[in-house]
């Protein structure tokens, strides 16, 4: 059986005997998918590659400056053939969504993940679980394959990192990653303007949707776990989308005293979509995985079938076992 490790040189051998590349992100994409699969197609067509966007999702508005963010497709069928499919930030193949179906049009597939999480579900895997983001093994990929960065490439690779890192600030952040982050800030990466775009700039309907989470707010497990719901007439009410709500959930972690939060929301087809938050050394992935999710130790999610309040209870209970062990 395969172990998870970083592999760029395979990686590399699946990208030099390609002529069409196809780069898939994951489901609700986020900085991270969609900053490495920017930078790659960037990287890959200065080389005389014929690169190819998928994600099936909405890109979010705050993510529509990266290069090439218009360029992403959900795939209808008719696409490829294409000579190799490379999945980016991709935890494991149900979070390819509709982007599954390139396989069965590809000769080759490959993967660069940092999920801990990931089962290695392409031909070539290069998975590392402790680099704290997916453009930070992009970055290394680029140097395997003897591409040098520019300003845009740069521009991918920090949105990936700072957000995957909640802005330098998750136990994730290591040595590398400052050493990959003054290399983009060589190429005159904007670091102010990227900044207040992904971090402190907020959307009316987002700050509204931040007033309904907060208003639900309640404490568990002896006020060691924050949780908060949304319902879909809290999105509604706001005029907000899903991507309105992806970092609500650091609200709770941020509470004083609190070792764990959750933000529950109600998506479409009865489905509960989970948040889940953790502070060092306690870690949510296992619960995550327990629930049919997956993540990091610390940052994971789940989608669920069911009422909210009841997949709320379950997903709580699992969490309170663990503050209670401790």
């Amino acid at each position: 059986m395969e172990t998870m490790r970083r592999n760029p040189e395979a990686i590399a051998r699946c990208i030099r005997n390609a002529k069409t590349i196809a780069v898939a992100s994951h489901i609700n994409p986020d900085g991270d998918t969609l900053g490495s699969a920017a930078a790659m197609a960037l990287a890959l067509e200065a080389t005389g590659k014929e690169v190819f966007l998928f994600c099936d999702g909405k890109i979010p508005d705050q993510l529509s400056f990266l290069p090439g963010a218009d360029r992403f497709r959900v795939p209808a069928g008719g696409e490829g053939p294409f000579d190799l499919l490379l999945s980016v930030d991709v935890s494991d193949e149900k979070r390819m969504g509709a982007c599954a179906a390139l396989k069965a049009v590809s000769s080759m597939t490959a993967q660069i993940d940092h999920h801990p999480t990931n089962p290695l579900f392409m031909q070539e895997n290069s998975v590392d679980g402790n680099a704290a983001a997916t453009c930070v093994l992009i970055r290394e990929q680029l140097a395997v394959l003897g591409i040098p960065l520019t300003k845009e490439i740069a521009i991918c690779l920090y949105t990936g990192i700072s957000t995957d890192t909640g802005n330098f600030a998750f136990s994730c952040t290591d040595a590398e990653t400052f050493r990959v982050m003054g290399e983009l800030m060589e190429q005159g990466l904007p670091l102010v303007e990227l900044n207040n775009i992904l971090f402190r700039v907020k959307s009316r309907e987002q700050i509204l949707l931040l007033g309904k989470a907060l208003g639900s707010l309640a404490f568990r497990g002896n006020g060691r776990i924050a949780v908060m719901t949304l319902t879909k007439a809290d999105f509604l009410a706001c005029g907000a989308l899903s991507e309105h709500a992806d970092t609500l959930v650091n609200y709770g972690l941020d509470t004083r005293g609190t070792e764990m939060a959750v933000l529950a929301r109600e998506a479409d087809g009865g489905q509960v979509k989970f948040s889940l938050r953790a502070k060092n050394p306690f870690r949510v992935d296992d619960i995550a995985i327990r629930f049919g999710g997956g993540g990091h130790p610390q940052a994971s999610g789940i989608t669920m079938q069911g009422p909210l309040e009841a997949c709320v209870e379950r997903v709580v209970a699992a969490m309170a076992e663990k503050v209670a062990d401790e």
